[in-house]
């Protein structure tokens, strides 16, 4: 069938079924979407099973857009959005998109413009002719989000044009019958660091993830091996993307340098931490003197051709593909990525990183999916089991109260997002409850931007956490928690004569801010330094951990430094954003319906072989482990 003959059948089909009054002005592919403008938006509204019959028989995703014809001025729609809406909302901004027609609300208090049951929502839509988007203005206000929203608004037309690219891609007609299911390792196989795997079908080309390795010593372990025959930039349709740590998506910018077009899927948290972490990436690699794979100029290209998706929402990616991301309980928008590919041919999951348990941050991740044949797991702690949570808290809490009665300090080295909260969230529960003095936390590196991001999705955040944020008693801003503004405080914190906990990235020593902490306090004996997270093979953190007394590093300067290490060093395991041994073979257990086959990957190689021995002891699944450059026909 020509192309141009599956799109005009679809576009025939939704004309047919729309009511005429609706007043369709055309049919657009934008992305996975297939976008209706109408020129009387009302008809839609007080029939939504119009919407939903049309969406079932072309079994595509419809989004109603308003004719650019009947929209009101944007300083009139704005006059109309505040004389209707109560005050009480507390509207904080208006913004438009032109690309989406739609106007961003930003509202304290986001059920009073949503109305019962939505209502206000239709009456907003038919007075101003723009879609309105509502969302909470979050109580913590990221210098970084506005920009991100700013750049999309901006480039909208350029927005546009990529969704209609991408649109006209995921609806060509299948050229052959999808027979086979492939996947390649890229990176991030019998090791942890730059996730990437390639899966093919005789249709097309998907990438679940592209990450770095922040421990490698060469640029061959550094990156995923992009260099193999069968992958080729200009057949990729997509890539997918997990969650915003840097060895899931810390590569990807390096594929707009060199010309790949296509979409990015991920959820909306993760674009905003990972745009986050990628700069923050950049400006601590040009400090100290490291090649860079891309620039800012790559990142913002990026931005532009990422499709935001949310959780257990179906998505054409492919003309023989279908995306759901589910919750993985890892860090804040991490998913797990379900692959339908062909007609019911094959379903993969690939968890990526997953926390099977309940946090103070999150919800454990998800273990229903519609159908599955092969599972892709992480294996990071595939032979240890983690002391329980609370056990993890005592520990934590009783190392820095020691600490501090004897005056010294604590650097607890975090990820910028994820563990950076957790730990917060306990150190601030313990202070306020009287298990801890008042004593000063001070944070840098990232950790404050990522922590506004997280409340400015509270849904996304666990019951008890959301249920605080909503009503004021924000724990991220308490009095006692300080931001280090700038590198030249370092050392003034480090000489005050009180105790106090200083929080830094980077969690494996890696570079950052906690080196340079490290520096000034591991000679003092009467200080501790707290891992809180995993720690690769290869970096500064793993070398400590096991128990080197002496670290030589190279300074900011270029000279080489040795630190001696003094200060006291523990390991509090059990605040791991990933699932131990216990976890990952209880979702094993637990998950429905059973893979027949299971993958593993991102674990080191000991552990892979020691995980993949009890699954296959425990239950009926072959099980892979393959390595770097291995491909696995699956189907």
């Amino acid at each position: 069938m020509h192309h141009g003959n599956v799109l005009e059948l679809i576009r025939n089909t939704i004309i047919k079924l729309m009511p005429p009054e609706a007043m369709v002005v055309r049919v657009e592919f934008e992305g996975p979407e297939i976008s209706i403008y109408v020129k009387n938006p009302a008809v839609i509204l007080e029939r939504p099973e119009i919407v939903k019959k049309i969406a079932k028989t072309i079994k595509k995703r419809i989004v109603i857009r308003t004719d650019p014809e009947i929209r009101k001025s944007k300083e009139l729609a704005k006059k109309i959005v505040m004389e209707t809406v109560s005050p009480d909302a507390e509207i904080k901004e208006i913004e438009f998109d032109d690309a989406l027609g739609e106007m961003i609300i930003k509202a304290k208090k986001p059920g009073l413009v949503i109305g019962k049951g939505g209502a206000l929502l239709r009456t907003l839509l038919i007075k101003t002719g723009w879609r309105p988007i509502v969302v909470r203005a979050p109580p913590i206000e990221s210098k970084f989000l506005p920009q991100i929203l700013h750049h999309l608004i901006e480039e909208s037309q350029y927005r546009t044009r990529v969704l209609r690219d991408v649109g006209q891609r995921i609806h060509r007609p299948v050229i052959f019958k999808s027979n086979y299911v492939r996947i390649t390792a890229l990176g991030g196989f019998m090791e942890v660091g730059r996730s990437a795997i390639l899966v093919e079908t005789a249709e097309s080309k998907i990438l679940l993830d592209l990450g770095i390795n922040a421990g490698a010593s060469s640029p061959l372990d550094a990156y995923p091996r992009l260099d193999i025959p069968e992958f080729v930039i200009e057949e990729l349709d997509a890539v997918v993307i997990t969650h915003a740590h840097l060895d899931h998506c810390g590569f990807l910018p390096y594929l707009f340098k060199y010309g790949y077009n296509g979409p990015i899927y991920t959820t909306k948290a993760t674009r905003d931490l990972m745009i986050l972490l990628q700069l923050d990436f950049l400006e601590i690699s040009r400090r100290e003197g490291k090649a860079l794979p891309y620039t800012q100029k790559e990142i913002k290209k990026m931005i532009l051709h990422t499709i935001p998706l949310d959780y257990e929402e179906v998505t054409d990616i492919a003309p023989d593909v279908r995306l759901t991301l589910y919750n993985a309980g890892h860090i804040l928008g991490s998913a797990m990525a379900h692959l339908h590919i062909g007609e019911g041919l094959h379903n993969i999951i690939y968890t990526s990183d997953f926390k099977y348990e309940n946090t103070r941050l999150l919800e454990k991740a998800n273990d229903k999916f519609p159908r599955v044949e092969t599972l892709i797991m992480e294996s990071t702690y595939g032979d240890e089991e983690l002391p329980p949570r609370d056990e993890a808290e005592q520990q934590l809490i009783s190392l820095v109260k020691k600490t501090a009665e004897r005056g010294g300090k604590v650097l607890i080295p975090v990820f910028a997002v994820g563990r950076g909260q957790e730990i917060l969230l306990v150190l601030i529960d313990a202070i306020e409850s009287g298990k801890l003095p008042k004593i000063p936390i001070y944070i840098e590196g990232m950790v404050d931007e990522a922590t506004a991001i997280h409340t400015a999705y509270p849904e996304l955040l666990s019951d008890k956490l959301r249920e605080k944020i909503y009503h004021e008693e924000n724990p991220f801003t308490a009095d006692y928690v300080y931001i280090v503004e700038s590198r030249e405080t370092r050392t003034d914190i480090v000489e005050y004569d009180e105790p106090l906990i200083i929080m830094a990235t980077s969690g494996m020593l890696t570079g950052g801010p906690a080196v340079d902490y490290l520096r000034l306090l591991a000679p003092d004996p009467k200080n501790t330094l707290i891992f809180v997270s995993y720690q690769v093979e290869g970096t500064l953190g793993r070398k400590i951990k096991d128990g080197a007394k002496e670290i030589s590093y190279i300074s900011r300067e270029g000279r080489l430094e040795v630190i001696k290490i003094n200060m006291e060093v523990h390991s509090v395991e059990g605040f791991s954003g990933h699932s131990d041994k216990k976890q990952l073979l209880r979702f094993l257990q637990r998950m429905t319906p059973k893979p027949q086959r299971v993958i593993l990957n991102h674990g080191e190689r000991s552990k892979v072989l020691t995980l993949a021995n009890i699954i296959r002891r425990r239950f009926a699944m072959e099980v892979y482990t393959p390595y770097i450059l291995d491909s696995l026909r699956l189907a």
